[in-house]
């Protein structure tokens, strides 16, 4: 029977935004979700794979699919509030974005992620975005995310599906750095004229967006954009996994004996499988 290695990543969630006004840091987005499957049946047909879009500001991200897996889009960070500062929560999803101004991380989906931080105070401080290998860190003042999930399927080991980090509440306090493997920083919290807007996540890695940093000043601040998915088919070129290099779509490489199709934006794998071809070896005969 024939299969391939797969690795499926959703978009990552948006960071928070914060409101207009005297306002409290945006939480970091949730990282999308992360499926790796090194056995999946293919049969000769063509196959949708699906490239998420990464959340913008406030959003949840979108989901990415191949055959059977489908990764979900990691969840929004909590909007920051302005007065009476009400506890805003992370939205769920593959792993959920962080809280803020006490209010809880979205819930990861299991297999996929992990959840986001919690903002445990009412000051303003704002919580990590979930990634694909542990939970977003809970808010001390603002909070980086946490880590990505390492890979190998491309030929090189590459960590995707980091949290974005949480903005810095009012005055000159740093945004939280974003999760290994492409989460976005959050905004840095100001007593300016101006908020400072988070950071993008990295595209094609399915990391969030870093919560906009909160401040005095009348304007917003925007989360970071998720960044985008990803999906990832690889097969042996020998033959011997009983899919063929004939098989078509997304960007094609080799890399130790595997062939690997790299999807960075929606298409279609069509699947060439059958027994792979038997050289016979005839003798020559040498004549006296």
């Amino acid at each position: 029977m024939a299969s391939v290695k797969a690795l499926v990543i959703a978009g990552g969630g948006g960071g928070g935004d914060t409101e207009t006004g005297n306002s409290y840091a945006g939480g970091g987005g949730g990282a999308g979700g992360f499926i790796e499957n090194n056995s999946v049946t293919v049969v000769s047909q063509a196959y949708t794979v699906t490239v998420g879009a990464g959340g913008a500001a406030s959003s949840d991200g979108n989901d990415s699919s191949f055959s059977t897996l489908v990764a979900d889009g990691g969840g929004a960070g909590a909007i920051g509030p302005n007065s009476p500062f009400p506890a805003t929560d992370g939205n769920d999803g593959g792993s959920g974005g962080g809280g803020s101004t006490g209010g809880v991380g979205g819930t990861g989906v299991s297999g996929e992620g992990y959840d986001g931080g919690d903002s445990s105070a009412s000051y303003g401080a704002a919580a990590g975005g979930g990634g694909a290998s542990e939970a977003g860190d809970d808010e001390t003042s603002a909070d980086g995310a946490d880590g990505g999930e390492v890979s190998s399927i491309s030929g090189s080991s590459v960590t995707y599906a980091g949290g974005g980090g949480a903005g810095g509440y009012a005055g000159a306090n740093d945004g939280g750095a974003g999760g290994a493997g492409g989460g976005g920083r959050g905004g840095n919290g100001t007593s300016s004229a101006s908020k400072n807007n988070g950071f993008n996540g990295t595209a094609n890695t399915g990391s969030g967006g870093g919560g906009g940093g909160g401040g005095n000043a009348a304007d917003t601040a925007n989360g970071g954009i998720g960044g985008s998915g990803i999906v990832i088919i690889s097969f042996a070129t020998d033959g011997s996994d009983g899919v063929s290099t004939s098989s078509t779509g997304g960007t094609v490489t080799t890399s130790g004996g595997q062939t690997i199709h790299t999807f960075t934006s929606s298409g279609t794998f069509t699947a060439v499988t059958g027994t792979p071809p038997v050289t016979s070896f005839i003798p020559k005969i040498m004549m006296s």
